[in-house]
């Protein structure tokens, strides 16, 4: 898998690729955390400083995405307005916390590539977002600034100020960080360390998608028929069926079967009810002014088959936070499609990994 560190034009002495990076690392002393190593017949990778996270590159992706040995911790949370959501947590308990946040139609199941690798040494807290999954849906109106305050009761029920998260965003799941930065700024600074967003965007959802191949001349495509089809209510009919279309809309085309797999069965699990009605509330995002609020280091991946949130998000969210003095590093994952979590684990968990030890 290539890996490119890219970086806006404005952003000075940051390395440009991997080797750039890995030859500053090995300037500085660090550049022992770069490979994989065998350990006591485990194969492991090794953190900057000697922590050890499991890597796909040793166990094989399939290992990732089997459900974590460990029994986690369970919370429901209580909103005002009468969801409930579900939260689950592995780890030490008294360990770094990584907080992770799903993107849309997908749960906490998704993000079991990250748990399997960080849970053995970390507290890596992860929940259902409302309507999907465990969580229910609550009586309000869906809008990002839900998103906002159900991050913000999460990261209430489970961070302790002393020891602040990393906040890890997919898709979703990033605006969902975005939104809590935007409508509570106060809590960026008490409950986070970094934050990555994954795949992510602020704006123009449909304007900017490229599920549709349009001519020159139809640069984008039409704000009513991207909002029918990603508001959609129509069940997602076979499994192969359902398998091509979540490989066409979500993943790059050369996605593994296991790769496809694992998405789709997480993606036609989404209640139709919350499918449609989280894709109409999406449609019209816009939390752009949230990026100016995250004032930790906070990095943007995206992979360049991205079709729902292509680079252009990533490029601009980047250029954004590098006005704001917060944008630690943009990477991009070469040949990855949108669940960039799943299609390149060891990519993203090294950079997550590199986060909680800034």
């Amino acid at each position: 898998m290539l890996v490119v560190r890219s970086a806006v034009p404005m952003i000075q002495g940051r390395a440009r690729n991997v080797t750039e990076r890995r030859a500053l690392a090995g300037a500085l002393g660090i550049g022992a955390g770069i490979g994989a190593l065998a350990l006591g017949g485990a194969m492991i990778a090794r953190g900057r400083k000697g922590e050890e996270i499991l890597r796909a590159a040793d166990v094989g992706t399939a290992r990732l995405f089997d459900a974590p040995d460990a029994e986690p911790d369970v919370l429901e949370i209580d909103t005002p307005d009468g969801a409930r959501l579900h939260v689950r947590a592995w780890g030490p308990r008294d360990a770094e916390p990584l907080v992770l946040s799903h993107g849309w139609t997908c749960s906490i199941e998704y993000w079991y590539p990250q748990i399997n690798a960080f849970a053995e040494n970390y507290r890596v807290i992860a929940y259902d977002q409302r309507g999907h999954g465990r969580s229910t849906l609550g009586a309000s109106v869906l809008s990002p600034q839900l998103l906002a305050d159900d991050l913000a009761a999460v990261l209430a029920e489970t961070v302790d100020p002393s020891s602040k998260a990393v906040l890890v965003g997919h898709s979703m799941g990033g605006m969902s960080i975005i939104s809590f930065a935007e409508r509570h700024p106060d809590l960026v600074d008490r409950y986070v360390h970094a934050v990555l967003l994954a795949s992510t965007a602020t704006d123009s959802l449909v304007a900017d998608s490229a599920l549709i191949p349009l001519p020159p001349r139809f640069p984008r495509i039409p704000q009513p028929v991207g909002r029918a089809i990603i508001g959609s209510t129509i069940p997602f009919g076979s499994a192969p069926f359902a398998a091509r279309a979540v490989k066409y809309v979500a993943l790059s085309p050369t996605a593994t079967r296991e790769q496809v797999e694992f998405c789709r069965s997480i993606v036609t699990a989404c209640h139709p009810r919350a499918r449609g009605g989280w894709g109409t509330a999406l449609s019209a995002l816009d939390v752009r002014e949230g990026l100016h609020n995250l004032s930790v280091p906070t990095s943007v991946v995206v992979g360049t088959r991205d079709r729902l949130t292509p680079q252009t998000h990533a490029r601009r969210l980047a250029a954004t936070l590098d006005e704001a003095r917060h944008l630690d590093d943009l990477i991009v994952l070469d040949g990855v499609g949108h669940m960039s979590t799943v299609e390149a684990p060891d990519a993203v968990n090294e950079e997550i990994l590199r986060l909680r030890k800034r």
